[in-house]
């Protein structure tokens, strides 16, 4: 293998701390991981040289203190499980049946979606053809079986799959290509049992519990966004899409 094969490093600097990582994600997650770091020092809650152990305790404690997450309300609750009907429904079923192109840590990723993309309008222009094109493309095992994944609810696939079967209750070939951890898929909903909402009452710490994440997931990035601000940072810019 030759050295021009090897994928190269990425590298950033904050606060004349170097990070370097293989991919802009992992690159992104040390410079978060590095922010928190400096923090936790300026604070006194870590020693500068502290190891992973000391470190990973001080980000927790560091995170408790600086990003709180308030108690979500029985009004904000329901009124989050009114609008996610489908998020607290039981029993739905989706039949589907995907072409999976997977993604290698050696896989050219642009000239795979292509390939993806052009699957995705063959099968848009002519469905009948799509368990064809399973057996002859798929990199899963459900080729054999002309792409076919049998039944599937909630919590059976990855999440990113998942959000894409039940986005709306469409039947037939999704208008998009699917990317997940394995790949891109090109996914075919042959057809939908609905499901029923399950009572408020039952639900009600796993409603608040979304809500909480949710809480959560928004302070720590209006709080990341702060830390980068009064940072000195070159090579990356932490959160891309802060506009939206």
């Amino acid at each position: 293998m030759t050295t021009e094969s090897l994928p190269q490093a990425l590298t950033a600097r904050i606060n004349d701390v170097e990070i370097v990582a293989a991919t802009p994600a992992d690159l992104r997650h040390a410079a978060v991981q590095e922010l928190l770091r400096q923090r936790a020092v300026t604070l006194g809650l870590l020693a500068a040289d502290a190891d992973e152990a000391a470190t990973a305790a001080a980000l927790e404690q560091l995170l408790e203190r600086e990003v709180p997450v308030p108690q979500a309300g029985d009004e904000e609750i329901e009124r989050h499980y009114l609008a996610n009907p489908g998020r607290y429904t039981a029993g739905e079923l989706v039949f589907a049946s995907h072409i999976l192109l997977q993604v290698t840590e050696r896989t050219p990723i642009q000239p795979l979606l292509a390939r993806a993309e052009a699957i995705l309008h063959q099968v848009q222009a002519d469905a009948s053809r799509f368990a064809e094109l399973a057996q002859d493309m798929s990199n899963c095992p459900s080729a054999q079986v002309g792409g076919s994944l049998g039944q599937l609810q909630r919590g059976d696939t990855v999440p990113e799959f998942e959000a894409a079967l039940f986005a709306d209750g469409s039947v037939g070939v999704l208008p998009r290509v699917v990317r997940t951890r394995y790949g891109f898929h090109i996914v075919k909903v042959e057809r939908r049992e609905p499901g029923r909402l399950l009572p408020l009452a039952m639900i009600r710490d796993r409603v608040a519990s979304d809500l909480a994440e949710q809480s959560l997931s928004r302070a720590l990035r209006q709080y990341l966004e702060r830390l980068a601000a009064n940072a000195e940072m070159d090579g990356m810019d932490l959160i891309p899409d802060r506009r939206h």
